[in-house]
């Protein structure tokens, strides 16, 4: 996991107590996905994006944005992110990896191609 991303000191008073987790590393872009149970031992959903800056003194800080999602809200949302997703798929060609990003090729696969 890639945890050098996530600095739990920035908890929001939200924050319940962690059930689950779910990092995904996209490009310069780290997501997480939250379970946290509430005091009554309810579930909902923290979402943050995480993307790594460059302060002007060389050191690294994190930069973040976060959503909370509560289960009486999750079918709409799955309903508007799925449409809204599959409207870019169907308009927009999928790009390849760019340089330095990890794609699914495996060294079989490049072995292949070259002979």
């Amino acid at each position: 996991m890639y945890f050098e991303d996530y600095d739990r000191s920035t908890r929001q008073e939200h924050s319940g107590e962690d059930v689950f987790s779910k990092p995904v590393r996209a490009g310069k872009r780290t997501y997480f996905f939250d379970v946290k149970a509430t005091k009554g031992n309810d579930y909902y959903l923290t979402i943050t994006e995480s993307k790594r800056r460059v302060d002007r003194d060389g050191r690294f800080s994190y930069e973040k944005h976060k959503i909370f999602l509560y289960k009486e809200d999750f079918e709409k949302f799955a309903e508007g992110l799925g449409e809204v997703v599959k409207y870019i798929k169907d308009r927009i060609p999928v790009v390849e990896a760019r340089p330095g990003e990890f794609t699914d090729v495996s060294f079989d696969d490049l072995s292949t191609k070259e002979q």
